[in-house]
């Protein structure tokens, strides 16, 4: 359930965002809104602005990541509650982006981040999100495994 909230969330709070900014603040233009600086920028590349012009492909690439992650769901090898809120913020994340891409061949940017200065835009933030939350998925089930194996190890000795 988790999975389906937060990726609706996601790309329904990134849609209405970038509308809002494509509405009312003119691209290259910043201004400021609750002391946060935006500048509007169009992105037709990926991170970092590479592979400009190429937006519709990434669009193509982000249904198939969610396609993907629809199936591996399916199928039961991602389950669990972090993994469900990781792969929401991607997946979210990911169609944000998508909806840009395919529609407007480019992605609305808006939010400086720190410390990089770079713009991006709320799905590049979910993104962020769902990929710190897996790698801490990782590191837990890492943690689990060195603990069982200590304790496997432990239980073996006389």
């Amino acid at each position: 359930m988790f999975f389906y909230v937060i990726a609706i969330f996601v790309v329904i709070i990134d849609q209405i965002s970038k509308n809002l900014i494509r509405a009312y603040v003119d691209i290259g233009e910043t201004t400021s809104f609750w002391g946060i600086p935006i500048t509007h920028y169009e992105n037709s590349g990926m991170a970092s602005s590479l592979f400009q012009g190429y937006g519709r492909l990434f669009g193509v690439v982000a249904v198939v990541f969610v396609i993907v992650i629809h199936h591996y769901r399916r199928k039961g090898d991602i389950k669990g509650p972090l993994l469900d809120i990781s792969f929401g913020f991607l997946v979210g994340g990911a169609v944000g982006n998508g909806i840009d891409r395919l529609l407007f061949g480019q992605v609305t940017d808006f939010l400086i981040s720190f410390p990089s200065k770079g713009i991006l835009n709320l799905s590049d933030h979910a993104i962020q999100i769902g990929v710190l939350l897996l790698i801490l998925h990782g590191a837990i089930r890492l943690l689990k495994s060195l603990n069982n194996k200590a304790k496997a190890i432990k239980d073996e000795s006389p």
